[in-house]
């Protein structure tokens, strides 16, 4: 089932929703623990381009999100944007929701390269950041950051326009 849209309607391609990660603003990623039970939190995140996502956490090496990952690095990802709800035309139970969303599969593993630190957080900066912020060169902080690579395995996206169910 992993993968797969029910309703073919809302379905939007591969393309769009690679397209979509690149202004997608936060991602809920799901680990597995230990006990089998899911965790989700929201993370910042860079995307550009092919099968690879780029996550960072601070250097918390005992947190629940970094035990999950080491013995289950198969991850789940959600990235989505609300709109409004448009009421129903008689009943409540008719409104519709504007949205877009994203779902994908994929494994993570750590990356401790400095310089693709440095890439990752000139990135986020772009992304997130105030075009006219100005900041001394370089990261300090760098061997403070736990940087991951997803390597994307499955995706799929989904598209409510809200004009009908």
């Amino acid at each position: 089932m992993r993968g797969k849209i029910s309703n073919k309607k809302r379905e939007i391609s591969g393309t769009d929703a690679y397209q979509f990660l690149k202004q997608g603003k936060v991602a809920h990623v799901a680990t597995v623990g230990e006990d089998g039970f899911p965790y989700v939190i929201p993370l910042v995140y860079v995307y550009e381009e092919g099968n690879i996502l780029y996550l960072h956490i601070g250097n918390i090496r005992e947190s629940h999100f970094w035990t999950n990952i080491k013995k289950h690095p198969q991850i789940s990802i959600e990235v989505s944007e609300m709109g409004d709800l448009h009421p129903g035309k008689k009943y409540a139970c008719q409104s519709a929701l504007v949205y877009t969303s994203v779902v994908l599969f994929g494994t993570i593993s750590r990356i401790d390269d400095d310089a693709q630190k440095e890439w990752f957080f000139d990135k986020l900066l772009e992304k997130y950041g105030d075009p006219g912020w100005s900041f001394e060169k370089g990261y300090p902080a760098l061997s403070k950051i736990e940087l991951f690579e997803v390597q994307i395995d499955t995706i799929t996206g989904k598209l409510n326009e809200g004009l009908r169910h």
